[in-house]
């Protein structure tokens, strides 16, 4: 048998030996299944290390650490737990993408996981911004990744500047779309402002990526809300300039069974104790970003 046929015949064995190994695993849990897990364990923290240990199977292992990272991150967004939600988010997408340093996907969303606010997210943009570092330095020639590092400046963090400058590089790089070098151009110029906010959201959600048209159209109607709040308050001030005090709720103020809601359909807070209005935590729109001008 000639060396290469030998290879051959071996990695066919493994790979038939893994097949029944996950057969009889499988069996095993539907007919004895064990104890619910009780702790979160993570068995490889180091990229590089599990790039030594998974040999050539390393995109296979990305794509499962992928997995595991897609269902960490979705059952802590909806635990109830109050401590330790998210711990293990950074650390599956950097064993990702140490693995596979070309997993875009894993970038992107990844990314965008990190940087979510609570409850939905970790409310880590550093971290986000260094997962897309590190996915630039592994494909330089990706706009996507300076983009999205950009868009995380200018939606989580309010580095304006940066925003820009990292628009202006994501326009520079091969392939880029034409619409890029205009958001820098807003980011200047409009950084912080509503108007501006809403232009680039505007762009943003005639992306091809799901998960960017999804961030946008969120940001859009979080501004809608901010627009909202500001009409609400000035109603408030102004009935309080009329009565000489402040309303007892949104019924005196609105009139009976007019009650402001969001875009979600969710009820505007009157908070009796400031007089103002805010969006509800029960809102999918919350929390809301800083405020913009």
């Amino acid at each position: 048998m000639s060396g290469a046929a030998r290879r051959l015949f071996t990695i066919g064995g493994v790979l038939i030996g893994l097949a029944l190994a996950a057969s009889l695993l499988r069996a095993r849990e539907q007919w004895y299944p064990g104890p619910p897990a009780t702790e979160r364990l993570l068995y490889l923290h180091s990229g590089k290390t599990a790039d030594r240990l998974m040999l050539s199977f390393d995109a296979l292992a990305a794509d499962i650490y992928w997995m595991r990272t897609i269902q960490h991150y979705g059952r802590d967004r909806k635990s109830n737990r109050t401590t330790g939600r998210f711990e293990l988010l950074q650390p599956l997408l950097d064993l990702t993408t140490t693995l596979d340093p070309q997993f875009m996907i894993a970038y992107r969303f990844g990314a965008f996981f990190l940087a979510m606010p609570p409850p939905d997210g970790p409310g880590r943009p550093d971290q986000a911004i260094a997962l897309l570092e590190k996915g630039l330095a592994a494909n330089p020639d990706r706009w996507q990744y300076a983009h999205d590092i950009g868009f995380v400046h200018y939606w989580y963090t309010g580095d304006y500047e940066a925003a820009a400058g990292w628009f202006e590089r994501a326009a520079r790089l091969p392939n880029a779309p034409a619409w890029i070098g205009p958001l820098a151009a807003t980011t200047k110029a409009q950084g912080g402002n509503r108007a501006g906010a809403r232009h680039l959201l505007s762009v943003l959600a005639s992306s091809s990526e799901e998960y960017i048209r999804n961030a946008a159209v969120r940001g859009l109607r979080q501004l809608k809300a901010l627009d909202s709040i500001d009409e609400l308050n000035g109603m408030i001030e102004r009935f309080k300039a009329i009565n000489g005090r402040y309303p007892s709720g949104w019924q005196e103020l609105a009139g009976p069974g007019r009650v402001p809601v969001d875009e979600t359909g969710v009820q505007f807070v009157y908070d009796e104790a400031t007089h103002s209005a805010r969006l509800s935590p029960k809102s999918q729109l919350f929390p809301l970003p800083r405020p913009l001008r």
